[in-house]
């Protein structure tokens, strides 16, 4: 199916789970991702209205980013070595994986201006899945202070992939809650407004729960095409 079909098809989804939980769908931020398709795929979403687009691979990533001439938020939502940061630092507009201090070291020192990090959570606690315990969250925030070109707008998390929605639903009210407590900090460096959570098999649930980025993928551009 072409993706112009698919994202009015996931916009449609949208627009019911945001009516289900009173909230605006201008409020929620599609993001392609587009790591098993083609530049050419990524331009067709790219045409059919998609500005946000993301990557979990270095390769993939630089060689989309240096095709693709439209203007587009940029996010690196996979796992991120911290010898690869310079690589990116000055292409991405989002980094959906902030998870150790050697990490925001490395962006601190790459960076010519503050970088808009989520840092991921490992809230189902699956030992496949990285990202911190919620319970290291709050010193980990502490730590960030001191990396000035390093800007916590958000958290992220995974929720496991299984049929069982009260267990997806409630990785997604625990994330929203740890975004609640550092908002309630009112941290200049971590105003942590944004929560990005849901993918092609979840996303109505994250919706309903709160995620203000939503990470589409397999239901919006395919995973070979």
């Amino acid at each position: 199916m072409d993706v112009a079909t698919n994202l009015k098809n996931i916009q449609q989804n949208i627009q019911e789970a945001c009516n289900n939980s009173n909230r605006d769908p201008n409020d929620i931020n599609i993001i392609g991702v587009t790591k098993y398709v083609t530049i050419e795929r990524t331009k067709e979403a790219i045409e059919a209205g998609l500005t946000d687009l993301g990557e979990n691979r270095m390769e993939g990533f630089l060689e989309k980013y240096t095709s693709i001439n439209e203007e587009v938020n940029w996010h690196f939502i996979g796992t991120l070595q911290s010898r690869k940061v310079k690589e990116v630092i000055d292409k991405v507009d989002y980094i959906h994986s902030l998870d150790r201090l050697s990490l925001a070291k490395e962006i601190d020192k790459r960076a010519n201006k503050p970088i808009n990090c989520f840092i991921q959570l490992n809230v189902s606690g699956e030992e496949s899945k990285h990202g911190l315990a919620p319970a290291e969250l709050s010193s980990f925030l502490t730590n960030l202070e001191k990396y000035k070109n390093v800007r916590v707008v958000g958290l992220m998390t995974m929720a496991p992939h299984t049929d069982n929605h009260d267990e997806i639903r409630n990785v997604f009210k625990n994330l929203a809650a740890l975004r609640d407590e550092v908002q309630s900090k009112k941290l200049a460096y971590a105003p942590c407004e944004f929560l990005s959570m849901g993918m092609s098999n979840d996303y109505e649930i994250a919706i309903e729960e709160g995620a203000t980025h939503i990470r589409i993928g397999s239901k919006l551009v395919g995973d070979n095409e």
